[in-house]
């Protein structure tokens, strides 16, 4: 039977397999890494790589994506790079690409060096200074291309005083961890600094929680109390644990922020520090999907990211089901863990179904669609309403609209969490990757035994308007469309996952284009707060008349500050309200729905 990597369990019985495996592995099958972090104040860390005996020519790749679907290349970070062999003679180095290299004279085993600048914050990148370090390993270290499978172990050297590591990776002393293959080892993110940590049992498994920001700004016990409900609920409802621990990572800035990467035993978590005291819901919701990705990412996983190429785009059609269903099963685990209600759950879905409405390219870009140009993100203009939508907010909406549809076709006795369940049983039980799209509808037919081929061609492959009351009707809602006045700010920017806030486009002749600002001015604060992932919804709480003020870095550098009034624009709008005379056969549906569960068979109740 063939495992997937991402498969097993970290804790208990394997990590001591692991570390049996690292003790008595040949030296021949064993790549050492040594990480030394000695100049925070440069944001520089070198790296040693100690290449057993072997063949007399080794390459090594520096993955130039990972974390996002966006290709950063990060081997523009390193500063130089040298080998010797054992005798410490120096060994000849080709440059083969920007991010491969050849080392000639290795038979007798060889240690590589090289220093590399890591700066870059958030959970997607990798970061080393006076405070703490946050290692996505893939973004540092370079992996032997002949044994990207075999035992990897890394060891931290010149921590600073008084820091500590946490990460899911397997332990032993000396700061040395192990994983069993590369791409093992680079799925576990790596915290070095003062942080706190906290941990918890729940369910059977152990759960650590490490958190790096101002004490002042989070209550360790609430974000525990959240995720013993987030983790029972999820676990619950997919009715499997596959890890037996497992690391919650959050940083809480003060600055620009936002967004999780997921694990396979662990998730790496950003909010802004202001945010989470005003909204700390949003806090659940973004945990709640990255520890779903658990299952829907690392263990239900698509064919077409099978296997990681790390040297080239991986494409994909399937992100609309991967990324915006597991946002439809987040909600789910929300509403069952008490962390979101009907009311609000239904406001969240209307406003869902105005922005993909609100955007044209909805009619011309389908789901796969834009599941496949996820490459393309890291771009303004690509971002903007007329070009793309969002396959993590039209996924969200075809989970939701399929979860009904299952429903609906089985008359009730099968949902999304059948759905899910049969992947996680027929796929990653059994070491298979999806087939895409595909694979989701085999699914979906085999839980609901129905045909539901009209549902992918029209919705997920296709373009075709979704009848959103076809669907709701069933659960005894309906959607209403109006207009509201809502404040224009005069220009339309978005900020990528690691970078700036840019402007994708001004709207002529606007209060906002004579006040100078122009596409592709990077917008670095708003109203004196930094540009992040919450300004839009900063931008939503201005009123027509208000005064912005914009400071922003225009292409040709230097940074100024702009000012002008708000002006104000008519837009769609929705609401979910109840239907006309709700049937009892439609609440007993909605109450089902809301819980994420199948619909008890009519038949039953009069047993």
């Amino acid at each position: 039977m063939r495992h997937s990597p991402f498969a097993g369990r970290p804790g208990g019985q394997t990590l001591f397999l692991v570390l049996l495996l690292w003790i008595a592995a040949p030296s021949n099958a064993t790549t050492n890494y040594t990480i030394s972090l000695a100049n925070p104040g440069q944001h520089l860390v070198e790296v040693q790589i100690f290449l057993p005996a072997g063949s007399a020519q080794r390459e090594l790749q520096l993955p130039v994506w990972n974390a996002l679907y966006q290709v950063r290349d990060f081997a523009k970070y390193v500063n130089w790079l040298r080998a010797k062999d054992r005798a410490g003679h120096t060994l000849a180095i080709r440059e083969l690409d920007t991010s491969r290299w050849r080392i000639t004279g290795t038979q007798d085993g060889a240690t590589v060096e090289y220093q590399i600048f890591v700066d870059s914050p958030g959970p997607f990148g990798t970061q080393f200074n006076s405070n703490h370090a946050f290692f996505n390993l893939a973004e540092l270290l370079m992996y032997p291309v002949d044994a990207r499978n075999q035992l990897m172990v890394v060891r931290f050297n010149q921590i600073p005083e008084g820091w500590r590591v946490a990460t899911p990776l397997a332990s032993a002393p000396e700061n040395r961890f192990s994983a069993e293959n590369y791409d093992r080892l680079v799925d576990s993110p790596v915290e070095i600094g003062t942080f706190r940590e906290s941990d918890f049992d729940e369910g059977g498994a152990h759960y650590r929680v490490v958190v790096d920001a101002e004490s002042g700004d989070y209550d360790m016990e609430k974000i525990a109390a959240m995720l013993h409900k987030i983790t029972s609920a999820a676990t619950t409802w997919m009715d499997d644990r596959p890890f037996d621990s497992y690391m919650f990572l959050y940083h809480f800035p003060k600055g620009p922020a936002g967004g999780g990467m997921e694990h396979s035993y662990s998730t790496a978590i950003e909010v802004n520090a202001d945010v989470l005291a005003r909204a700390p819901e949003v806090l659940a919701s973004v945990t709640a999907h990255e520890f779903f990705h658990l299952w829907n990412v690392k263990r239900i996983r698509p064919q077409t990211l099978e296997p990681v190429d790390y040297t080239k785009e991986n494409f994909t059609r399937v992100l609309w089901f991967s990324e915006g269903c597991t946002s439809t099963a987040s909600d789910i685990i929300r509403l069952s863990g008490g962390l979101l209600d009907e009311s609000h759950f239904e406001r969240e879905l209307a406003s869902g179904i105005a922005e993909l409405e609100r955007r044209p390219a909805h009619l011309t870009q389908s789901a796969e669609e834009s599941s496949l140009n996820a490459w393309l993100e890291g771009d303004a203009y690509y971002r903007s309403p007329e070009r793309s939508i969002s396959y993590y907010n039209k996924g969200e909406l075809l989970g939701i609209m399929l979860d009904l549809a299952v429903r609906e076709a089985s008359h009730g006795r099968a949902s999304l969490r059948e759905v899910f369940q049969w992947m996680n049983q027929n796929y990653a039980k059994n070491g298979r990757f999806f087939p895409d799209s595909d694979g989701v509808r085999a699914a979906a037919e085999a839980v609901s035994h129905a045909d539901l081929g009209w549902f992918f061609t029209r919705y997920v492959a296709g373009t075709d308007e979704i009848p959103w009351n076809d669907f709701f009707r069933s659960v005894g809602l309906r959607l209403l469309e109006g207009k509201s006045t809502v404040a224009d700010a005069g220009f339309v920017a978005s900020r990528n996952f690691d970078g700036p806030m840019t402007v994708a486009s001004v709207t002529a002749r606007g209060e906002a284009e004579r006040a100078g600002l122009q596409p592709g001015n990077v917008v670095l604060e708003i109203n004196g707060t930094a540009a992040g992932q919450e300004s839009a919804q900063e931008i939503s709480l201005l009123a027509p008349g208000d005064t912005i003020t914009v400071k922003i870095r225009a292409r040709r550098g230097g940074e100024r500050e702009l000012k002008w009034k708000v002006g104000s624009r008519e837009e769609i709008s929705y609401d979910l309200k109840d239907a006309e005379n709700v049937t009892s056969e439609q609440r007993a549906r909605r109450a089902a729905w809301l819980k994420g569960e199948a619909q008890i068979p009519q038949e039953a109740h009069a047993q």
